[in-house]
């Protein structure tokens, strides 16, 4: 990379550094890993930025970065070590441990954390394809317009996939919202 597109490489960073860290906490939900994600991330805008074709807004092509990033890092962590995580929230029951670790997402405010941690463990549950429309749509803000271009899917498609993710969502929900009413 030319030192003249190094400057272009920082504006690039500030511009895109907090999408691409709410992005990435929507899927791998520890800050820590958010960073070493959003690390990646840079490290492969740097490097690949001679190959970006400008096909696509460079904040497009961001967001398909970090989605294809935390993709990586889910698949790569230690399933064992995530199923104690999801484990350790729950008690023998199946319900929610009060002192379960406190999770936050900056797209979500709620005010109660338990009620955030159940949400985060559902929208764990979508299918990759409805997980990625949900986190654009509902925690990023973006159009369906934008969601269509970042996973190169008509928007016919996005906006099924996020009916199906509510659906789904409604589903998994309702039954830790009718544990609650009894």
């Amino acid at each position: 990379m030319h030192s003249s597109t190094l400057p272009a490489f920082n504006v690039i960073y500030e511009t895109y550094k907090t999408k691409v860290f709410n992005t990435a906490i929507g899927y791998v939900q520890n800050p820590e890993d958010a960073e070493e994600v959003t690390q990646d991330v840079f490290v492969e805008v740097y490097r690949s930025s001679g190959r970006f074709e400008g096909k696509s807004s460079p904040g497009t092509w961001i967001y398909r970065i970090t989605i294809n990033k935390s993709l990586d890092f889910i698949k790569s962590r230690n399933r064992k070590k995530r199923f104690a995580f999801i484990s350790s929230l729950f008690n023998d029951a199946g319900e929610l441990k009060h002192d379960s670790p406190d999770f936050y997402h900056p797209g979500v405010i709620l005010e109660n954390k338990e009620k955030s941690a159940v949400l985060f463990k559902a929208i764990n549950t979508l299918p990759e394809n409805q997980k990625t429309a949900f986190i654009l749509s509902k925690l990023e803000g973006l159009s369906y317009a934008e969601i269509s271009e970042v996973m190169e899917a008509s928007i016919s498609s996005v906006e099924s996939l996020l009916f199906r993710a509510k659906q789904n969502l409604q589903k998994e929900l309702s039954t830790f919202f009718e544990k609650e009413r009894r």
